[in-house]
């Protein structure tokens, strides 16, 4: 094998020279290793299946896999509005008037159905049927009926697709925001932002392709591990980037004291040097990443600065967010720096927005965390479809599951909680080739068991991915003796929904 080729092909480059320096030389160790893994001798260990049809373009030219996309991409980029500890569906989109005439009664077995239920009411004499405090009202040209906690939404509705169907198996919070985020319940998966990285590069190479903002939360919260937006086994340069809501927006960004940037571009230049002879030396691949993200993180310190200074937006952007949008480290702020994110070209943003598990006093604590997302998610949408940006841009708002219908510890006339409910939940996409306006699927009376359209995690991973044209079965990476992929071995594209 060539030297250039070597060099264009460092993962084949790798497979080939640590083969033949950590094992004996000889033919029949060759043809051994061939029979065992043919990959070790022709294709590459990571890649995107070019069987089932002929790719559209290349995503070559920003840093992704040559043979993407494999067909017409409805969006570009995408931003998740991942609202942190399961929003209650019965008391934001799924009305259930009829539950007012059982207030109080045991839910029947006959709906529950055996359900694996968590500790937290797996024990609890009574199940008692508990309907929302909450108002509904039908808005927009859709007539879709939405919370009285919604006013903001209810404005953008028509840009909505809203999935009332959608299901888990995962019923803690961990194991299912794991498996939002990376398709399994364990740990060790990258995560969608990662993927997109690795098949898709990024559009602006002074930019990360994936950045992630945490936002709310409050004391014994569930906690957000890094691996939720971690890059797995793919290569670490396509690990999600946090940005802080205080002080420099990413780690270390700032030249220390007694360091300028000329001497900065010294000493990676000179780091430069020396990684390239370790990578001649070991043919890690790895090491390529080291160099790439140390160039990258020399590029944000003049891109990252101008992206967090919102001072350049002008007055009607803070009427349109709110003044929290002002505030840095709010939801508010992360949707606005969201937008000019994307309007960047970035790749895929993801926020978090914690303090959604409302075991015990909803009523007031679902207020709280609606006054504090309502009005900028509506405004995120509206700001985009404004700036032309919408069309190419895919939103998905969702938490990790559902709550129950029955209430949680004592019910009283205006209190409540709810336990975990995987079996049906709410979320809405908007933008980049999804259809607005619209509802899909539907729950049983007591929005429990899911009745019509039944839509798991894995078929929402491949919608979003066909959206940005890529078949989920054909975006793979071999690791550990199998070729993974975001969807595992499941899901469908949800093709009701798209335009």
């Amino acid at each position: 094998m060539s030297r250039v080729s070597e060099q264009l092909d460092p993962a084949l480059s790798l497979t080939r020279r640590q083969f033949f320096d950590r094992t004996s030389t000889g033919i029949g160790v060759v043809a051994l290793a061939w029979l065992l893994n043919p990959r070790l001798f022709g294709d590459e260990i990571g890649r995107s299946s070019s069987s089932g049809g002929d790719s559209v373009g290349s995503a070559a030219a920003n840093g992704g896999l040559a043979d993407l996309p494999h067909l017409a991409p409805r969006a570009k980029r995408v931003i998740f509005l991942h609202q942190s500890g399961a929003p209650s569906q019965l008391d934001l989109f799924d009305h259930k008037p009829k539950l007012v005439d059982t207030q109080g009664e045991e839910l029947p077995e006959s709906i529950r159905m055996g359900q694996r239920l968590t500790g937290m009411t797996a024990d609890q004499k009574t199940k008692p049927i508990t309907p929302s405090l909450f108002q509904f009202a039908r808005h927009g040209k859709c007539g879709v009926e939405l919370s009285e906690l919604l006013p903001y939404t209810a404005g953008v509705v028509d840009e909505l697709c809203i999935i009332r169907s959608m299901y888990t198996e995962a019923i803690n919070h961990d194991p299912a925001i794991t498996l939002m985020q990376t398709g399994s319940q364990q740990p060790g998966r990258p995560s969608m932002g990662a993927w997109l990285s690795y098949g898709l590069g990024s559009e602006n190479h002074d930019l990360p392709a994936f950045i992630v903002f945490i936002s709310g939360g409050s004391p014994g919260d569930q906690p957000l591990y890094g691996r939720l937006w971690g890059s797995g086994f793919l290569p670490s340069r396509h690990q999600g980037v946090k940005f802080r809501g205080s002080g420099d927006p990413v780690l270390y960004l700032s030249n220390p004291p007694g360091i300028d940037a000329t001497t900065r571009r010294r000493m990676l230049d000179a780091a430069g040097r020396i990684n390239r002879m370790a990578r001649e030396s070991t043919s890690d691949p790895e090491i390529d990443a080291r160099i790439a993200q140390y160039e990258l993180a020399y590029r944000m310190q003049m891109s990252v600065p101008k992206i967090a200074n919102t001072a350049d937006e002008p007055e009607s952007t803070f009427e349109l967010y709110g003044d929290d949008a002002r505030k840095p480290g709010t939801y508010a702020a992360n949707c606005l720096l969201a937008r000019r994110l994307v309007e960047r070209g970035v790749r895929f943003v993801q926020l978090y927005h914690r303090d959604w598990d409302h075991h015990s006093n909803l009523p007031g604590r679902i207020r709280t965390k609606c006054q504090e997302t309502d009005r900028a998610t509506a405004a995120l949408v509206a700001d985009l479809k404004q700036r032309g940006l919408l069309d190419d841009t895919l939103v998905v708002w969702a938490g990790e599951f559902g709550r129950t219908v029955y209430c949680q510890g004592e019910l009283t006339k205006d209190n409540y909680g709810r336990d975990h409910h995987p079996r049906c939940f709410t979320i809405w996409m908007a933008g980049g080739g999804v259809r607005g306006g619209m509802t899909l699927g539907a729950t049983d009376e007591f929005s429990y068991n899911i009745v019509e359209r039944p839509v798991h995690v894995h078929d929402l991973q491949a919608t979003i991915l066909h959206c940005l044209g890529i078949d989920h079965t054909r975006l793979t990476y071999r690791s550990e003796g199998r070729d993974h992929r975001l969807t595992d071995i499941a899901g469908e594209v949800v093709s009701e929904i798209l335009t």
